[in-house]
């Protein structure tokens, strides 16, 4: 069935407000456990003055000395950045599995070079966004007290610029953290959704749903967080003030296992798992419900005569 005029630009724009909507949600609920994963991340091992002991006293000494807005530091970079990251994410995502639909690649497959396809894409758009929210984060004065988003990224481009030492530092390490991710994510995501089978009773779909979300996320977060201790310490303050010693991905990775040790490269898991494993089941399922489908197999047709909507699945082979 061909599409109709208008379909690609009403389905366009029902996955940017379902995308968008959901990731704000999922931003604010969030973004506490965003702030102590990157504290964990950048800090250099025991011998680092400011370490924190524990997932429970990074939380109460954040309280303690910044206050419970210290809890969201950096959180208006991700807001601004989230409705085109999802739009990029969803979009690319479709476009690239549909391309290599014409080169027979097996479904398994495809869903996860489609995810890496658009992880990386993604990872471009989200890079400034991210330098400007690690280096707010990283900030441990009071929330009044340090400078405001914008105020942060004039600084970045006035000191360094708009290049790999600016504004746009750390992007390898940032492709390798989405790209890594997503490829994970969405492959485990649709090929163990598609092996289960529906339920009809909406209670049980939703845990189904949820499950395999929160699975994959955990899994996806597993894998790829080296690549997130790598792009935090490169964005983030540098052991000598005036000297860049973390300066590329693979490179910052090598440096910090043989400073810190093999497990120096997952710090900061926990955090991440509460957050992008339950963050994403929630993410799917809202803007599953925001748009009434699911977004990467529905498509919205739209007549131009009778101003209807019909919704159909697309198969997937």
């Amino acid at each position: 069935m061909a599409r109709q005029p208008g379909g690609f630009l009403q389905e366009a724009s029902h996955q940017i407000a379902a995308g968008g909507s959901a990731g704000l949600v999922e931003i604010c609920l969030m973004h506490p456990l965003d702030v102590v994963k990157t504290r964990f991340q950048i800090q250099r091992g025991k011998t680092d003055p400011t370490s924190y002991k524990s997932l429970g006293d990074c939380f109460r000494t954040i309280f303690q000395r910044e206050g419970l807005l210290g809890f969201y530091k950096g959180i208006l970079p991700p807001i601004l950045a989230e409705t085109p990251k999802r739009a990029v994410k969803f979009f690319t995502f479709e476009q690239y599995r549909k391309l290599l639909g014409y080169a027979s690649l097996p479904p398994g497959l495809a869903f996860a070079v489609a995810g890496l396809g658009s992880g990386l894409t993604e990872a471009i758009v989200v890079n400034p966004f991210e330098v400007v929210k690690v280096t707010l984060q990283a900030n441990r004065n009071s929330f009044t007290e340090q400078p405001s988003s914008f105020v942060q990224a004039q600084q970045i481009i006035k000191t360094d610029g708009l290049g790999l030492h600016g504004l746009n530092k750390g992007l390898t390490a940032t492709l390798g953290r989405h790209g890594v991710f997503n490829m994970v994510y969405f492959g485990f995501y649709f090929n163990v959704k598609n092996i289960l089978p529906v339920n009809k009773d909406p209670n049980l779909e939703f845990l189904r749903k949820f499950g395999i979300g929160l699975v994959s996320g955990t899994i996806a977060s597993i894998i790829n967080i080296p690549f997130d201790v790598a792009k935090s310490r490169i964005q983030g303050p540098q052991p000598v003030p005036g000297e860049i010693k973390y300066r590329t991905c693979l490179k910052t990775m090598a440096t910090v296992y043989k400073e810190e040790g093999f497990l120096a490269l997952y710090k900061g898991l926990i955090p991440k798992i509460m957050r992008l494993g339950p963050g994403d089941s929630a993410f799917w399922l809202r803007s599953s419900k925001s748009v009434k489908c699911e977004l990467h197999f529905k498509h919205l047709l739209v007549s131009l005569n009778s101003k209807k909507i019909w919704i159909f699945d697309e198969s997937v082979t």
